[in-house]
């Protein structure tokens, strides 16, 4: 049987499930799911097999909020014998099919990461069988279909491909950042992770430039104002709270200590606004949907916190919001949401208006 894997963050398959489902059924595909709880792996099992090919063509990825990656399974679960795997896995592939890429992948959990040694150690004589064989192309050449080999365990692997336009450039969709010792909180890898996912590398001079204004709203400890000073930005911080010294001492940093909520700039200059504040999803989005409308920025990075339960349809309520606001202005925009591999209990929103800004009293 065809189905779609799916890679989330371990104990939202719930939500990485629904969202497949029910975005899958908006393109008529139609299937069942088989949650792998708290391994962050989703299997929607097509009731058609041939319109799996169609859906991860068709449907971006980058519209599916909880999904990290996926693959269309070409294999069913495979058993691998002690010895000769590279043979096992050559010869369950066939003919028929040449990939551009190799992807060793696990679940994201203890005994995946525990896998991890022996995917990097079966990888290179896997890859030079398959290029042997023709079904991996020489390296450089990157468009087409990439092989995902995900390993359950030594013994076990289910095989499947992607479309290398429609898919991660990251094994299992986690990009790894290093924490940088000058940031002041955890937090700025949440930040760094949104920039490399949100904004194409080749749009990096013009839009994640040096000289940019850019707001922070509830900025301390200075997590996220940190990715915007690394990057030559002049930030004003907004935060009652007080912000790390070794961000202030840069010169780039103006600090106010007021209520995110009610801080108004005194000028359009600001580029950027990010917000990373603990407050209600719903009124964090009508605040960002006010920035952009009235030209307070130009572009929004923000998270929305997300509850305990029924998050799939809480995070739908507030990002409708925003759309109903820009809808009811006529404005046209560009808007994209991801839980991201270092978010935890919130979703990342990037945002930004593509037409002439309305005139608001």
């Amino acid at each position: 049987m065809a189905s779609i894997v799916l890679y989330c963050r371990p104990g939202f398959e719930k939500e990485c499930g629904a969202e497949i489902q029910e975005k899958a059924a908006w393109n008529e595909v139609y299937g069942y799911l088989e949650l792998k709880k708290n391994e962050g792996l989703v299997f929607f099992h097509l009731n058609n097999a041939e319109e799996g090919d169609t859906l991860i063509n068709k449907m971006p990825l980058r519209r599916l909020i909880f999904a990290r990656q996926w693959f269309l399974t070409l294999t069913d679960k495979i058993d691998l014998p002690d010895y000769n795997r590279v043979e096992a896995i050559t010869e369950a592939l066939g003919t028929e099919w040449q990939y551009a890429d190799l992807r060793m992948e696990t679940a994201d959990t203890n005994d995946g990461k525990a896998l991890s040694k022996f995917c990097r150690k079966l990888a290179v004589p896997l890859r030079q069988a398959l290029r042997k064989s023709g079904l991996l192309t020489e390296k450089g050449d990157n468009d087409g279909a990439i092989l995902h080999a995900l390993f359950l365990s030594g013994s076990e692997v289910i095989l499947g491909y992607s479309i290398s336009s429609n898919t991660s450039p990251h094994v299992m969709g986690i990009p790894r950042l290093k924490f940088p010792n000058a940031a002041p909180s955890r937090s700025t890898l949440k930040l760094d992770e949104a920039f490399l996912y949100f904004i194409p590398k080749e749009e990096w001079d013009e839009r994640l430039t040096s000289g940019m204004n850019a707001v922070d709203l509830g900025a301390a400890p200075g997590g996220w104002t940190y990715q915007l000073v690394r990057r030559g930005m002049m930030v004003t911080s907004i935060d009652n709270g007080a912000m790390a010294e070794s961000l202030m001492e840069t010169g780039q940093v103006k600090h106010r200590m007021m209520d995110g909520f009610k801080y108004i700039p005194s000028k359009q200059n600001n580029y950027w606004l990010v917000c990373d504040m603990i407050e209600k999803p719903q009124r964090v989005a009508k605040l960002m949907a006010e920035w952009l409308l009235r030209g307070y920025c130009k572009e929004a990075m923000f998270n929305l916190k997300l509850p305990m339960k029924g998050r799939y349809q809480q995070v739908n309520d507030d990002l409708q919001t925003i759309k109903d606001i820009f809808s009811e202005f006529g404005v046209k925009y560009e808007m994209y949401a991801k839980h991201l591999y270092y978010d935890r209990e919130e979703v990342t929103v990037h945002a930004r208006i593509l037409s002439p800004l309305p005139a608001l009293d």
